[in-house]
């Protein structure tokens, strides 16, 4: 089979987002490892086709719809945000939008009952009973497949620094990781996960997803979790680094981010030019690096051949988008992400209130249930709708 030319017309780039949460007990600042039935489907009723279940009862995910401008999205998921935390609350509940929580036990959580997740922990076993971990998902159209997988091939560069923005899970089990994204670590135990693999064309990616699908290894490509995929449902690029961000502003400037590279990649293009390629193994040592440290360490610049502060590589990405920026009316929510690599990221924010917490003498416990506190108020801030529901000290 050929390869068929591109489309030399300029993709929609319209975009959604998904965001996965932790649903708490507003009392203990635990799980909810068997939230009540009703809630689910109160959210379901009040959202449809927006709202599902996740693999562990105790997550709830959201999704925006299809969205033009930036701004939609960002009312999008502010409504969702909101509704899911009215509904929650009447149950003594709250979401956190955080990639793994404080303290809690996955060995404490109870998988959801549907076909899809029976399978998974049928065949994944504790692995797959493990991922006690959130993410945030981000679709841009790229309606040409063929221009889908060119511009998959060059995207994976700058994964590192989109995760490095949206750090926010550096406890596990009670534990300082030391690390700004542990959810990563947990991740990397599933199979298909991490960076992607390049591919020739979108036959050849076909070819390679049909290999395991025609030995009854997976059901299809929906079982294949990089960082980066081609959507199995939709004709988008699905970006998968992220932790979820816990300040709601801070994912629609990733989201934004994302959306103006993935168009700038496309400018390139279209002057027959391209992203310089990186192997894997470097990319993946800015991973590490992103993992680690977030957006207050130093990454890689491969031009330069040393590593160097984020924001300074921050400031190389605003540069080279700022004409997409303008061109979806988005300067703002993009320019955003320099407020996040000064003030830091939720993992930054978590940890300083932490070991606050415990400089004033109170238990780590008791420390990181003021960490929920904080991470069930930051998920709702700035969302007008949502009525206030004090915790109990």
């Amino acid at each position: 089979m050929h390869n068929r030319p591109m489309s030399a017309d300029e993709p929609s780039f319209t975009i959604g987002i998904e965001e996965e949460y932790l649903l708490v007990d507003r009392q203990t600042r635990d799980l909810a490892a068997d939230p009540p039935e009703e809630l689910m489907a109160r959210c379901e009723a009040t959202l449809p086709k927006r709202v599902t279940p996740e693999f562990l009862r105790c997550q709830i995910e959201v999704g925006t719809p299809v969205c033009s401008r930036i701004e939609d999205a960002r009312s999008e998921l502010a409504h969702l945000r909101g509704m899911i935390a009215e509904v929650s609350a009447d149950y003594d509940l709250a979401p956190i939008a955080a990639s793994t929580h404080p303290f809690a036990n996955w060995v404490d959580q109870q998988h959801t009952d549907k076909d899809r997740y029976n399978a998974l922990a049928r065949d994944i076993q504790m692995v797959v009973r493990r991922m006690l971990i959130c993410g945030m998902h981000v679709h841009v159209a790229i309606e040409d497949e063929a221009l889908r997988i060119d511009l998959f091939n060059q995207l994976p560069y700058f994964l590192p620094h989109l995760l490095a923005l949206s750090t926010s899970s550096p406890f596990w089990q009670g534990l300082d990781t030391g690390l700004k994204s542990y959810r990563l670590s947990v991740f990397k135990e599933m199979p298909r996960t991490g960076l992607p693999e390049s591919f020739s064309s979108e036959d050849e990616y076909r070819r390679t997803i049909d290999v395991l699908v025609q030995a009854g290894v997976i059901e299809d490509a929906t079982k294949v979790w990089w960082d980066l995929r081609p959507s199995a449902r939709f004709p988008t690029l699905e970006m998968r680094i992220a932790d979820v961000c816990t300040r709601l502003d801070d994912a629609i400037a990733i989201a934004a981010l994302y959306r103006c590279v993935a168009r700038m990649l496309w400018r390139l293009r279209r002057e027959n030019q391209r992203w310089r390629h990186y192997s894997r193994f470097l990319i993946e040592e800015n991973r590490w690096l992103a993992q680690r440290h977030g957006a207050s360490g130093r990454m890689i610049d491969f031009g330069r051949g040393s590593t160097v502060p984020y924001g300074e590589l921050l400031e190389e990405i605003l540069d080279l988008i700022r004409e997409d920026a303008d061109h979806f009316g988005c300067v703002a929510a993009v320019e955003h992400a320099r407020a996040i690599a000064a003030d830091g990221t939720s993992a930054d924010r978590q940890l300083a209130i932490w070991k606050a917490a415990i400089a004033d003498g109170m238990e780590p416990h008791a420390a990181q249930q003021r960490v929920v506190d904080h991470l069930i108020a930051e998920t709702v801030e700035g969302i007008p709708e949502v009525r206030k529901h004090p915790v109990e000290a």
